[in-house]
Parts: structure tokens; sequence; C-alpha cells
């Protein structure tokens, strides 16, 4: 019997191997991992799902929004920190905004202009315009200063862009009044969307706004986008609007907010969090 060429058996084996490895790696092994975790971990397997009178209200290890339709938050429950995936706490889509500390330009719209699906122009907001507008609103909602470094009183970043005959408060579209005046006897002007500032010289702008009241994790999105918890002092922060939307005294909300603080992992890597969704259903318990 004549040998079938030697290009062929190669071949016969590589197809031969590719179904084994599919079925092996494909199916089996997916199989037994799933069913492992289901007999042994099934709650977390399944999404570490939170219910309430047998219906499905959150997970305990995926954050989500406490807002009302509009997206405005609900002032008797506990506020997570922001969420870059997707349109927040997406498990489909998480990740970080990959934005970092040098990103402190806006994009500004350009009235009347539409992107290339012939949407109105948005712009792009930078990180720390995204920072500063999420202190400031806060700060409004919990009765403190938003003030942060490097922001204006408005919400956006302070920046200059620095020419030999002028300075420009590039995140500040006319006809706002810039947060400064003067720059080393340089007029600032209101920036004008579209026009190309690049030549210019980037000079964030400090301030003199000090600590902030508001928390880090209050302005800064997560790695993942999921984290379910706060830090303790953004939880502490939002302790006086919560006590007074729900009549409950302050000291009560305090506690409830020490009996569901999580502490350092192994006791050394992190630091104590607070579960939003476990505090939140805790107080609608009350």
């Amino acid at each position: 019997m004549e040998r079938m060429p030697s290009w062929i058996r190669q071949h016969l084996a590589a197809v031969r191997a590719v179904a084994v490895l599919t079925v092996l790696l494909g199916l089996v092994y997916p199989l037994v991992t799933t069913g492992v975790a289901q007999a042994l971990f099934n709650g977390e397997a399944n999404g570490s799902i939170v219910q309430v009178g047998g219906k499905d209200v959150g997970s305990a290890v995926i954050g989500q929004s406490f807002t009302d339709a509009d997206g405005k938050p609900v002032r008797r429950y506990f506020q997570s920190r922001p969420s870059a995936a997707g349109d927040g706490y997406d498990p489909t889509s998480t990740s970080a905004s990959n934005l970092g500390p040098e990103d402190v330009i806006d994009v500004l719209p350009v009235p009347g202009a539409k992107d290339a699906e012939g949407n109105p122009d948005e712009g792009r907001q930078s990180l720390l315009t995204q920072v500063c507008a999420r202190s400031k609103a806060v700060g409004e909602l919990e009765g403190v200063s938003g003030a942060r470094p490097y922001c204006t009183s408005d919400g956006v970043g302070a920046v200059l862009k620095v020419f030999p005959d002028r300075a420009v408060s590039v995140n500040q579209a006319c006809p706002a009044a810039p947060f400064v005046a003067a720059y080393q006897g340089l007029k600032v002007e209101c920036a004008k969307p579209g026009e190309d500032y690049a030549a210019g010289r980037t000079i964030p702008v400090r301030g003199n706004a000090g600590t902030p009241a508001v928390p880090a994790d209050a302005v800064t999105a997560s790695g993942s986008g999921l984290d379910p918890h706060i830090s303790v002092a953004y939880a502490r922060l939002q302790a006086p609007r919560v006590a007074k939307e729900r009549g409950l005294p302050l000291d009560r909300v305090k506690a409830l907010i020490d009996e569901h603080t999580t502490g350092r992992t192994l006791g050394f890597m992190g630091e104590p969090a607070v579960n939003v969704l476990e505090l939140n259903l805790a107080l609608d318990r009350r």
C-alpha cells in the first residue's frame, strides 16, 4: 500500500491536534471549572447577587449608581464613586478612563458643529476638568466646599496657555470670565472653541484652595470601573445628608458606616472601605 505524502500526514496530524485541543480546552476544561465553581462557590460564581424579598437588587462585588431617572443622586442614599466602565459599572465594559495626570486641556465643543455620526459636537473633558466638575458637584450635594487645587470656581481645570503677548484660560469657553485676570503681566482671555492653542506654553495654576474637603475617591474612577466600595472619609462626608433625609440621628448613621466598614486586606494592604450597596440596604431596613 502506497504511503501518503509527508506533507499530507503533517496536515492530518495538525488537524487531529486542533480537534483534540478544542475538545479538551474548549469543552471539557470549561465544563469542569464551571461545575467546580457552581458546586463549591455557587454564590460567588453567579455574581455574588444580593436579594431583598426575593428580588435581585445588586451585587456585593460590583458597584452601582444610586441616581434617579435624570441621573441625579438620590439624596436618601449614599453615593458610589465615579465609574468609567461603559455608562457606569458595566461589567462588559470594565476599564479605567486611561487618562493620565498630564491630561489637563479640554477639547471645547464648537457651537453648531457635528461629529462624524451627525451628532452635536460635545468636545472632550480632560481628566483634570472631570475631577474639578465632580468635586464641585459633590461639594454642592454635601454642603461643603468643592474647591480643590488646579480647579476654577466653575468646575473646570485652571490651565493657561501662555504666548508672548497673551494668555488664554483654555478650559473656559468664551464668553466666560477667566478665573484669573492676568498672568505675569499678560491679560488672560477666555478660549474660543475650535481655535488651536497648541503652540502656547501649558501652565496649570494651583490656586489657594488648600486641602480639599471632597475625598479623592469621590472624584476619580477606580481602575476596574466596578469598585463597590468608597472610603470611610467619603462615607462620613455623606452621613449628615443621609441622616437628614431619613430623619435619623447622625450618630446612628455613623454607627452603620462603622458596621459596614471592612479592614485592610490581610491586615496591611489597602485602606478600610465601605460597601455602598450593603450600607444603603442596612439603612432601608431601619
